[in-house]
């Protein structure tokens, strides 16, 4: 947005890709993965959280603990339908929708991360991949809350936020390659 708050004519904006060479590093585990009734058990017990992906996010949704912040793209690593309804509880707080394509983290998603969680969370639906969220939540989540997010065969993940993990965060997103590109309007 433009000072005055009117949005620019323009919807070039800053993306950050994911190199080959940091798909590893990206692909490695944060936090502690459980799964099954420990996975539930933990979920149950979060506080302050967010999460990136339909499942984890519907299973804490389903366990009666709502994230502060869901990131959705009604996709599944599977395949595997999702109702969106499922979603409900979170979208009543608020629901916004931004691009993100696949392998990216754009500008758009980042600030919608951090607007959200700054006004009290909701539903952020993500027109591409929620994927690469799972950083954005950790930079906008204050230190003690939990990020959540699935790992496909193995289970969720929880990574705790502090200076520590948004440090690594940092220097992950520093190894992007920038670039700017039309992805459309900034969000809706």
């Amino acid at each position: 947005m433009r000072a005055g708050g009117t949005r620019s004519g323009s919807s070039e904006q800053r993306v950050w890709v994911v190199p080959e060479s940091l798909r590893g590093a990206l692909a490695e585990r944060y936090g502690p993965v459980y799964s099954g009734p420990e996975a539930e058990r933990r979920i149950r017990a979060l506080g302050v959280f967010g999460s990136a992906g339909d499942r984890v996010t519907e299973l804490a949704i389903r366990l009666g603990n709502l994230p502060l912040l869901g990131l959705v793209d009604f996709k599944t690593q599977r395949n595997e339908p999702v109702d969106p309804t499922v979603f409900a509880p979170l979208a009543a707080r608020a629901r916004r929708r931004v691009v993100n394509p696949a392998g990216m983290l754009t500008e758009h998603l980042r600030i919608a991360v951090r607007e959200m969680v700054a006004s009290g969370g909701g539903l952020l639906e993500v027109d591409g991949e929620e994927d690469l969220g799972a950083l954005a939540l950790v930079e906008a989540l204050p230190a003690g809350a939990t990020v959540i997010y699935g790992i496909p065969g193995a289970g969720v993940s929880f990574v705790g936020v502090d200076a520590a993990t948004q440090e690594h965060v940092k220097a992950l997103v520093a190894q992007m390659e920038v670039r700017r590109l039309n992805l459309g309007p900034e969000d809706r």
